[in-house]
């Protein structure tokens, strides 16, 4: 049975379908069994879903829980530029229901519109068989797919025609299956990559006059090494005055290839505040690692008179070295006698799913279940360790809060639930949905929702967040927040000390170490 769906507009139709074998999509898009059988360290897998030909591009990812792909249209729907239309052709799982359906549309007349209705068929299409809910919110994907195909048409513009993509996935009632330009893929990229290759500068738009400054330098980047200052204003970049050009514009143009330079102004100001003069610095690209890790030992005297050192370590985001620099803070602190440790996962809002469960595994044993999912289908499944060997078996505290979202919340949920540690702070944020995200032909990326997942006791996350055994107040925890990735927090001990949450949390270890309990 083949149903046919045609925009009726007076243009020539050619159709190209893209046929499969009927039973050639497999269930959905993370095949969590197999992390289970093949994989003896976290891993979620990913596969190519699509009636094009796809390619996997990267692992898998969490913007909150993400599998990350690269889809490459085929060439047969690529060399179809200058055709009057092209059509996709989908099929369904079993042979005896096999149905196909083909959607034939007609090109527009204005080119940079064109390429977004491929992108819309790549979208529909990565929705059509992997978001979570089957019904798409309880309406025909099928023909929102006309029905966007026929309102995109007669626009002109590009930005219009993605303006069309996302209204149609707003209807899903889904805020995080959501389409993202392809200068803000990027950006993603590098956060959950963690290696770019620039000068190494954090800079932002002063709010009160619209300057680029430069808020910080990473520790031995480029930019350090050549004496850029936090504070000064960036005037020009490569002779190009930065007037008016935002963060993440300027940003871009700092960025390049490593070994090549760029020319920087820098305006700074005196103690008294005045306009000290403009200098000219030339600055090497290189490798720039972004860390999400600090750290730092915090000593204090016991109540029997002896010392101790509780290990802090703040985690600001599930980049893919998360595990690896994570692994190499705890070793660092083993070898200087920490005898237990506190794990800030406060305003935390995600990352890498594998990032998260490596994570987890550094401090369980076993073979423990990390967390369950439920697919499309509602089948819920287990995501089990296999021969698990902690790096420390020290007591663990982990602070959570409102701001603690997604691969935060499996992460604590991981090491609650299976007795590891305590939490102590404020209920978390409630985001119990994993997203797949696929780069599209275009460059754009596409977030799609497709699991939900609960906590290793199978409680309910989303939407309702992870209760603290011990709640606290937040106070100083602003102050905490803008510490910079990979710079060690030994100047920050006052700042821990007088962080409610972190005496909290000590006392909880202290009181853990004197009954003798182990985490």
């Amino acid at each position: 049975m083949e149903k046919t769906l045609t925009l009726k507009l007076d243009l020539p139709l050619l159709h190209f379908p893209i046929s499969r074998k009927p039973n050639s999509i497999p269930s959905p898009i993370l095949r969590f069994p197999s992390f289970n059988r093949h994989k003896k360290r976290s891993f979620l897998a990913s596969s190519s879903r699509l009636g094009f030909e796809t390619v996997t591009k990267t692992t898998e990812s969490e913007s909150h829980g993400v599998i990350m792909e690269k889809s490459i249209v085929g060439r047969r729907l690529l060399g179809c530029a200058a055709a009057a239309a092209v059509a996709v052709s989908l099929c369904c799982d079993s042979p005896v229901r096999a149905e196909s359906l083909t959607i034939a549309f007609p090109v527009s007349r204005a080119r940079e519109v064109t390429t977004v209705q491929r992108t819309l068929v790549e979208a529909w299409g990565l929705i059509r068989e992997t978001f979570v809910d089957p019904t798409f919110n309880h309406q025909d994907w099928d023909s929102k797919l006309q029905q966007t195909m026929v309102e995109m048409f007669p626009l002109r513009s590009a930005d219009a025609a993605y303006g069309k993509i996302k209204a149609m996935l707003s209807t899903l009632g889904d805020p995080f299956t959501r389409l993202i330009s392809p200068k803000e893929y990027q950006s993603f990229r590098i956060g959950s990559d963690g290696n770019l290759q620039g000068v190494g500068l954090f800079i932002n738009t002063e709010p009160r006059t619209g300057h680029l400054v430069v808020m910080s330098c990473i520790e031995g980047s480029p930019a350090d090494r050549a004496g850029v200052h936090e504070g000064e204003e960036l005037v020009e970049i490569n002779g190009e005055k930065m007037d008016g050009i935002d963060s993440e514009a300027a940003a871009q143009k700092l960025r390049g290839r490593v070994g090549t330079f760029v020319t920087i102004k820098l305006k700074s100001m005196n103690g008294s505040g005045t306009d000290s003069g403009i200098r000219e610095v030339k600055v090497p690209r290189d490798y720039i690692k972004l860390s999400p890790i600090s750290s730092t030992i915090i000593p204090h005297t016991t109540p029997d008179g002896h010392l101790a050192k509780t290990g802090y370590v703040k985690l600001t985001a599930f980049s893919q070295t998360a595990a690896s620099d994570m692994e190499n803070a705890v070793h660092e602190m083993e070898n200087q006698n920490v005898q237990s440790y506190i794990l800030d996962l406060r305003n935390n809002p995600g990352g890498l799913v594998k990032a998260g469960l490596d994570v987890a595994q550094l401090w369980l044993d076993g073979d423990e279940t990390l967390v369950y999912t439920i697919d499309r289908e509602g089948v819920t499944s287990p995501i089990n360790m296999i021969d698990g060997h902690a790096v420390t078996h020290d007591p663990l505290v982990v602070l959570v809060n409102e701001g603690s979202a997604s691969a935060s919340e499996i992460l604590a949920s991981a090491l609650h639930d299976n007795g590891r540690a305590t939490l102590v702070g404020n209920r978390t944020f409630g985001k119990g949905k994993i997203q797949s995200v696929t780069e599209l032909n275009d460059g754009s990326a596409l977030f799609v929702t497709v699991a939900k997942y609960l906590s290793p006791s199978l409680h309910e996350i989303d939407q309702v967040g992870i209760a603290p055994d011990v709640h606290c107040t937040t106070d100083m925890i602003d102050s905490l927040t803008g510490e910079i990735p990979n710079k060690k927090m030994n100047s920050s001990v006052p700042l821990l000390e007088a962080d409610s949450c972190v005496v909290v949390a000590e006392h909880e270890l202290e009181t853990r170490r004197s009954n003798g309990t182990a985490s």
